[in-house]
């Protein structure tokens, strides 16, 4: 049987999705109270930090693809958390914004919200994490 050149514990993709899943962890949590996922979260949280955006840069920024955010919108829009709008320089595409429940849910979850990060803050250190965060982004933007 042929070793991987590499053993898992150090490699890039399953290091990137552990950690992920030891920071969604407890957000997920949180989120679960509310029957909200992740993904619907990101985008109420994009939406609320942007302002009203067009769909393509929403998935861009929620890191979700279009045939996904689409269905998310629609049911975000039915649930009352998001609003679509015509474009009114361009016909053929939609304008999301968040409602005042969508924001609502936002506030509901703001402190804990807050309160997961402190932790992972005061336990990997304020530094360190801008540090990560850095890398992270420089990764994002490698051209492989």
């Amino acid at each position: 049987m042929t070793q991987p050149t590499r053993p898992t514990q150090r490699s890039l993709p399953i290091a990137l999705l552990r950690a992920r899943e030891t920071v969604m962890e407890p957000v997920r949590e949180m989120l679960q109270r509310s029957g909200i996922s992740e993904q619907k979260w990101r985008v109420l949280r994009v939406v609320e930090e942007s302002g009203p955006l067009e769909q393509t840069a929403i998935a861009q920024s929620a890191s979700l693809l279009m045939p996904s955010l689409t269905r998310l919108n629609q049911a975000m829009i039915e649930d009352g958390l998001l609003t679509r709008a015509t474009d009114p320089k361009d016909k053929r595409k939609a304008i999301i914004s968040i409602t005042d429940k969508g924001r609502a849910l936002i506030l509901e979850h703001l402190g804990e919200s807050e309160a997961i990060f402190d932790r992972i803050t005061s336990q990997i250190g304020a530094d360190r994490q801008d540090l990560l965060l850095d890398l992270l982004e420089e990764l994002r933007q490698l051209k492989l």
